[in-house]
């Protein structure tokens, strides 16, 4: 897709709330858009526990009240991405990057896959076998899903992106029909190594690799305070 003299910036968060994560994201797509930022970025990040909805997301995708949630703190939200209903949470490595796609001659269809590629890379390093599967953009182990894509595209920029399982508590999936689906099943890393946790450090280690790899680019990290003056 490129050459390794392409940098993009990377700004690694620990946690960020997701609300907080998807004003960036806009900030900096509407920056590129008018100019003012004229590199890609990367996002990586957790986010605390959120149910997220996208276009096509409803909340009878919740099979839970709305109190119940409550009652554990875990907001719905609803967003402008692709698909359906989602969970975010601990221990699930989320990658949004924020690029200008005709500028890099990236097709929508393209772009996704390429995600796709990213986590069927960082689970293989893991010794588990990911794979693409027509029902539904993200990558699957047999007929488990263990990493989501969903993106948004505005002004040519997109952005959101995928949600790969590392050490994520599944039992917040039990509680909606994942991507509006109702024979959908959730696994993560731990689940398929048998692994009681599996390094966070190492996951975000493999995704940058891949991602470099995947896209043809360097990345090249930045703090969020200097990303916070850029915009």
């Amino acid at each position: 897709m490129g050459d390794r003299s392409t940098a993009w910036l990377l700004c690694e968060f620990a946690q960020i709330e997701y609300t907080r994560a998807l004003s960036l994201q806009r900030d900096i797509a509407a920056a590129k858009h008018r100019g003012r930022i004229e590199e890609d970025l990367l996002l990586m990040l957790e986010h605390p526990p959120v149910f997220t909805l996208g276009r096509r997301g409803g909340r009878e995708n919740l099979t839970v009240s709305e109190a119940f949630l409550s009652e554990r703190d875990i907001p719905v939200v609803q967003i402008e991405r692709g698909g359906n209903i989602t969970y975010h949470g601990p221990g699930q490595l989320v990658l949004y990057p924020i690029v200008s796609l005709a500028r890099r001659k990236l097709s929508v269809t393209g772009f996704v896959e390429a995600l796709e590629s990213v986590m069927i890379r960082i689970a293989a390093d893991f010794g588990v076998s990911a794979v693409r599967d027509a029902r539904n953009r993200g990558v699957w182990v047999k007929d488990a899903k263990l990493g989501s894509i969903g993106i948004n595209i505005r002004h040519g920029v997109a952005f959101h992106g995928l949600a790969l399982n590392v050490n994520t508590d599944l039992a917040p999936f039990s509680w909606i029909r994942p991507c509006g689906l109702s024979d959908v099943f959730i696994t993560s890393l731990a689940a398929e190594t048998g692994a009681a946790t599996v390094a966070m450090e190492k996951a975000r280690q493999a995704a940058r690799s891949h991602f470099e790899a995947v896209f043809g680019v360097r990345l090249e990290a930045i703090e969020p305070a200097a990303l916070e003056r850029m915009l």
